[in-house]
């Protein structure tokens, strides 16, 4: 599978200072991509140096299988549309004046506004003035300006911020049906991994600037693996115990947490506990959720 964006050692300096190191994206042609981490953790710049609204500081960026460079920079972003933070707009103007406008600068057909309206469901307010467009409105808006010129690659960052639970769910509709309507790559940025969860096939995870997960949301699922607490009347003995049994072990808080393994199996670990006059006080199965995976990945609490 072709990748749409490549991007090789990408880094944008402030001073002494990196929003951005060495970040080697690869999104595939068709992928929805969620590009996941904190707020501050370099999302937006990154994205940002893609579309050629803020120069690298160093790295190369590759889309279409074609070097971006100030030369080609415009040709690129004829295929690409884009939603960066809040979405413009003219309050004045009415949904449709404002779409005829971007529709000009980008010399689309008059007939592609009708057509992303109802995209967007949003052809009966096409006539209100977007200074009286929910925030929602506004988004689908925003969105629709867009999807103007039918990209192929549409890059959205936070589309669903603000938005209320009816919002998101409508959002994510929208976004997941354009890979297989229209043939559109999808980025998605977000700091909300419940939404990322629910929407992607592929995910990047970035944290204080630089990459630290990039694979199929399949994948990072499989970090959870399930495995046993136990907390006995002396967990110190146990340790050994379990050591000398070839039983690994961690401790957390008042538990010894050990790998998943046949009832059987456990069975005999608990008879040789008591024999030992070790009490076992409890078992528990765990299973590490998205949100721990999160947490260790980024070191920071996830917003849900």
């Amino acid at each position: 599978m072709n990748n749409i964006i490549e991007t090789e050692g990408l880094s944008k300096q402030y001073g002494n200072v990196y929003r951005v190191k060495d970040v080697d994206l690869s999104v595939p042609e068709g992928a929805i991509y969620g590009f996941l981490g904190p707020n501050g953790a370099g999302k937006s710049t990154t994205l940002k140096m893609i579309l050629g609204l803020t120069k690298p500081t160093a790295g190369a960026i590759t889309v279409f299988g074609k070097r971006v460079n100030s030369k080609n920079r415009l040709e690129n972003l004829k295929h690409v549309g884009s939603l960066i933070e809040s979405p413009s707009y003219y309050g004045h103007l009415t949904g449709a004046e404002n779409l005829r406008i971007f529709q000009t600068l980008r010399g689309v057909p008059k007939q592609n506004i009708a057509d992303v309206l109802k995209i967007v469901r949003l052809e009966n307010q096409q006539h209100k003035k977007v200074s009286q467009y929910s925030l929602g409105m506004k988004q689908r808006l925003g969105l629709a300006s867009a999807l103007l010129g039918y990209p192929k690659l549409l890059i959205l960052d936070e589309p669903t911020n603000g938005l209320d639970p009816a919002g998101i769910s409508e959002m994510r509709e929208l976004i997941q049906s354009l890979p297989q309507k229209f043939g559109m790559t999808v980025v998605v940025s977000s700091h909300l991994l419940s939404e990322v969860d629910q929407l992607a096939t592929r995910v990047g995870i970035i944290r204080e600037g630089e990459l630290v997960y990039q694979d199929s949301l399949t994948k990072l699922h499989q970090y959870s693996k399930q495995h046993l607490a136990v907390r006995t009347l002396n967990n110190e003995v146990t340790k050994a115990f379990l050591s000398q049994n070839g039983v690994t072990w961690e401790a957390e808080d008042d538990y010894l947490i050990i790998p998943q393994m046949r009832d059987t199996r456990m069975a005999e670990i608990s008879k040789a506990l008591g024999q030992n006059n070790i009490g076992l006080v409890r078992i528990e199965e765990r299973k590490k959720s998205l949100e721990d995976i999160f947490l260790e990945l980024t070191g920071t609490a996830v917003s849900l």
